[in-house]
């Protein structure tokens, strides 16, 4: 699971033959947004179908796609369970691609590719803390942590952080996290607006038995 390895295991296993190291890949982007949808309990994971239109930046297609009257030329966002599909079932348009995918590396489909060229960007990072579907799986990972996560803040935010990594924070790690949490609940108790702006990013509706700053406070670490 770890990529990490010292020098002696590197000499002992230069090709890696014994497993003993994880390949430095990120998933694929397809993946990155299923499996946020997956830990946060989103994810709608029925086979089959027409394609879906999941969110996407209002205006995309004006100025690129003729504003004709036949189908594929306008883009009308799914509602309900299709908005949470797998990526897999995402609607494009070749010279169009869904940007959330593109920005994680997804090919445009103009021509034909071996293998997708991987990059770091600050964008990706960016798109993670601040694209709708990532904040809004954000806000259904923290209500599955209050509920499932056990009566203390330490227990949910090591069951949060075991949903997302699949292992539970070293001792640094929850420090970070507890410390986090207690900095944005003191911020959101502050700022009301704030916080209800937070946890109503998204169409899926939201847990309205946990008070709302304590709701944006645990959304704000499971998004980081």
């Amino acid at each position: 699971q770890d990529s990490a390895a010292s020098p002696e295991l590197i000499a002992h296993d230069p090709e890696n033959r014994l497993l003993a190291r994880g390949p430095r890949v990120r998933l694929p982007a397809e993946t990155i947004r299923d499996q946020a949808l997956a830990i946060s309990g989103l994810l709608k994971n029925r086979l089959g179908g027409p394609s879906v239109f999941p969110y996407q930046p209002e205006g995309l297609y004006k100025g690129i796609v003729v504003a004709a009257n036949y189908p594929g030329t306008k883009y009308v966002e799914s509602t309900g369970d299709d908005l949470y599909r797998r990526s897999l079932y995402t609607y494009w348009k070749r010279t169009v691609p869904q940007p959330t995918l593109s920005i994680f590396d997804v090919p445009d489909r103009e021509v034909c590719v071996v293998r997708r060229a991987p990059t770091n960007t600050p964008l990706q990072a960016l798109t993670l803390l601040n694209d709708k579907i990532f904040v809004e799986a954000s806000r259904k990972l923290a209500e599955r942590s209050i509920h499932e996560g056990g009566s203390t803040p330490d227990a949910r935010l090591i069951y949060e952080f075991y949903l997302a990594t699949g292992r539970k924070p070293d001792a640094q790690e929850e420090a970070i996290l507890r410390k986090k949490l207690n900095e944005m609940l003191a911020d959101f108790q502050n700022d009301a607006k704030g916080a209800s702006e937070l946890v109503n990013i998204g169409n899926s509706s939201r847990d309205t038995t946990i008070p709302v700053s304590e709701l944006a406070a645990y959304t704000a670490v499971a998004n980081m």
